[in-house]
């Protein structure tokens, strides 16, 4: 359990099982974070395009004013979500070089995090305006707790019981 709550002792395993350096692990966790960070940058594009379209549609008018201050905070959620998940690849091109591995991975670690979070919210929001417009507000409460729970279920606590499972022997 210790290794779980504190992964930085887990770099004498890196040591022994893979052989790495501290420079190559902090080379591969800058590869493994960018790869996580092009998957859900692609997602959070893709949402903040849609939300930045949907002031021109002919029903979005129809919108109550709780509805649009709910697209509001959605829009805000995304661009912001979009901003950090982004500024990693900024700060890498402002900092190649320049031997700021150790930076860049701490930042890019937290920027994830807050990211994600921020995506979340951005996801929670469009599913409550989306199922407020078509099915009432009602659906959109719902719809919005259901996507909320189905976050917090695969995103937080499944990843939160695996890491309470001990470390595998042969790893």
């Amino acid at each position: 359990m210790d290794a779980v709550n504190h992964p930085e002792r887990d770099q004498a395993w890196d040591t022994a099982q893979r052989g790495e350096t501290p420079t190559q692990r902090l080379d591969r966790n800058w590869l493994s974070l960018l790869q996580e960070l092009r998957v859900v940058q692609t997602g959070v594009q893709l949402l903040t395009g849609f939300l930045l379209t949907l002031p021109f549609q002919p029903r979005f008018d129809n919108l109550s004013t709780r509805m649009q201050i709910v697209y509001l905070a959605t829009v805000g959620c995304s661009v912001a979500a979009t901003v950090l998940l982004e500024a990693p690849v900024a700060m890498h091109r402002l900092l190649f070089r320049r031997h700021r591995t150790v930076y860049m991975v701490s930042a890019a670690h937290r920027f994830a995090y807050c990211g994600l979070l921020l995506m979340g919210l951005s996801l929670t929001g469009v599913t409550v305006i989306i199922f407020g417009a078509v099915a009432g507000p009602s659906a959109g409460v719902i719809a919005g707790s259901c996507a909320v729970v189905g976050q917090l279920a695969l995103w937080v606590l499944f990843p939160l019981l695996v890491r309470r499972e001990p470390v595998p022997t042969d790893s």
